[in-house]
């Protein structure tokens, strides 16, 4: 199982999933490394910190400054005192970054902090980045559009979950668009795009191909 380091900037809780896979469990054993939002801005406002901590920025006068975040990452992932990587194909899951657009950050800047995560993550320890962005759908709101189109350029896999367009339905649930873009090689083929329906469950997710369910034509 890769080693994962999860970036919650809201509460969320991690239940163990249809496949047997338990965050819970992976964090005890070490696998995991659970930095959550809330609790940490409230441990920024109201204890005295010794060293800078990762979610820094929410006391300063100009928020901009996501490099404590970013720090904290890379002191996650450095390798212990023997020299021995203690991170194999590590995956970063960043939930969600249209939150520090709420707090007062620019687009830019939250592009900047997943672009050196990316080069530490994906490029020195051949792992992955997973970030969530929410689309508010207003067209005048120009920062998340921003971190949106941006973000999108950067990513290789594309997952976006939307109602349906034809409204509610009790058996579709909404709809989820899947864009793989293929590394731009003369031999590669063009990018994948596939659109699967799906129903959520009491404790899992059915996906079925777009058509298939009767209560949608």
């Amino acid at each position: 199982m890769p080693r994962q380091m999860a970036v919650s900037l809201c509460t969320i809780f991690f239940p163990s999933t249809s496949k047997g896979v338990s965050l819970t469990m992976a964090r005890e054993r070490g696998q995991l490394i659970f930095l959550e939002g809330l609790k940490s801005s409230v441990d920024v406002f109201f204890q005295a910190q010794e060293e800078p901590h990762p979610l820094q920025f929410l006391r300063e006068a100009s928020a901009g400054n996501l490099e404590p975040l970013y720090q904290f990452v890379r002191e996650a992932l450095r390798p212990v005192d023997d020299g021995e990587a203690t991170w194999k194909c590590p995956v970063l899951l960043v939930d969600d970054l249209s939150v520090l657009l709420s707090l007062g950050l620019g687009a830019v800047a939250v592009l900047d902090f997943i672009h050196y995560c990316r080069a530490t993550v994906c490029q020195e320890l051949k792992g992955n980045v997973v970030a969530l962005v929410h689309d508010s759908g207003d067209a005048e709101d120009e920062e998340n559009n921003i971190l949106l189109y941006g973000l999108s350029h950067q990513s290789h896999l594309i997952l976006r979950a939307e109602g349906l367009a034809t409204g509610f339905c009790k058996d579709v649930h909404g709809q989820l668009r899947i864009l793989w873009r293929r590394p731009s090689k003369p031999t590669a083929r063009q990018d994948q795009s596939l659109t699967y329906q799906y129903k959520i469950q009491d404790r899992s997710v059915s996906f079925f191909a777009k058509g298939m369910s009767p209560a949608v034509l």
